[in-house]
């Protein structure tokens, strides 16, 4: 490893960097809980590259856009970049895309992923830059959820969200703000706090909702403690981590919103039809019910949080 800081961008939680001396590492985030762990173990955190570094590790994203923004940002500090990743994250296309532009380079294959690393070359081009407004209205940019269209579930749950809404309410989970705008269209709403974990998101969101009494907060809804209660909340939960389904997370949003509001509010949200959550808003509400659908989503209205 050269000389200066290390910094280690979009690091889940948990990744090991035991080799690497504690004292030199900068972990980049733009995942709030990821930013939180770090920041619990006493590493320095941050939310985008020095201006100076020894080394640079991109940990592969999902989305391959994303994965090479990081790349190409990275590989414009002029250090050394190591790049790691699994396969199922596309960690093998990104190889042969650096191989491409770079000649062989050294790589290691292990457990269903791989690590190579380079110094130097131009990848200006991946750089994603600022967000873009796409067709349907609405900002994004690579590694939100549902760039560049409009999620189906979401549009189901703004369908039916009634013409009056409470006066305070809240945005879990709020992505670039598609479900924001619209409950701020309804009458009487006088507050919206959008919350949301993804920092990338949070920004277009502030481009797409410029309405004075709209909020904005960097943070995980599961986690969210509101200065004041809700009467009501709108999520669209995220439910996998990985790949693979997590219910467990969709239940932590509801759980969470059932704290966040008073004993009279409201909650509508959208889940895929396939994710057991019935039984979650029972525990948590007094009144539950599947107000619309289709085949893929299914919206709830559940009240009355038993406190």
């Amino acid at each position: 490893m050269p000389e200066g800081p290390v910094a280690v961008m979009r690091a889940p939680e948990g990744y090991d960097l035991g080799a690497i001396d504690a004292d030199r590492l900068v972990m980049v985030h733009g995942f709030r809980p990821d930013y939180e762990a770090s920041e619990r173990t006493g590493l320095k955190v941050a939310t985008e590259l020095p201006l100076a570094i020894g080394a640079a590790i991109v940990v592969v994203p999902r989305s391959k856009a994303l994965a090479r923004d990081m790349l190409a940002e990275a590989a414009a500090k002029g250090g050394l970049v190591i790049v790691n990743g699994q396969k199922t994250d596309g960690i093998d296309s990104l190889f042969k895309e650096c191989r491409a532009r770079l000649g062989d380079l050294p790589s290691i294959t292990k457990a269903h992923g791989r690590l190579f690393w380079f110094e130097g070359g131009d990848f200006a081009d991946w750089r994603t830059g600022p967000p873009r407004r796409g067709s349907h209205g609405f900002f994004t940019t690579a590694g939100v959820f549902s760039d560049g269209e409009v999620d189906r579930g979401s549009a189901l749950l703004a369908s039916a969200m009634p013409a009056k809404l409470p006066a305070r309410m809240a945005d879990f989970g709020a992505g670039w703000g598609y479900l924001s705008r619209a409950v701020l269209e309804k009458a009487g709403v006088e507050h919206l706090d959008l919350i949301e974990a993804e920092l990338r998101s949070l920004d277009c969101a502030r481009l797409n909702i410029t309405d004075p009494r709209a909020a904005f907060h960097w943070a995980d809804a599961t986690r969210w403690a509101a200065a004041t209660l809700y009467g009501g909340i709108v999520m669209n939960p995220p439910f996998h981590t990985s790949r693979a389904a997590d219910p467990g997370l969709g239940r932590a949003f509801i759980n969470a919103a059932a704290k966040a509001l008073t004993p009279s509010g409201h909650l509508w949200m959208v889940a895929n039809r396939h994710l057991p959550y019935e039984a979650a808003l029972r525990d948590l509400f007094r009144d539950v019910a599947e107000i619309a659908g289709d085949g893929a989503f299914k919206i709830f209205h559940a009240s009355r949080p038993k406190k």
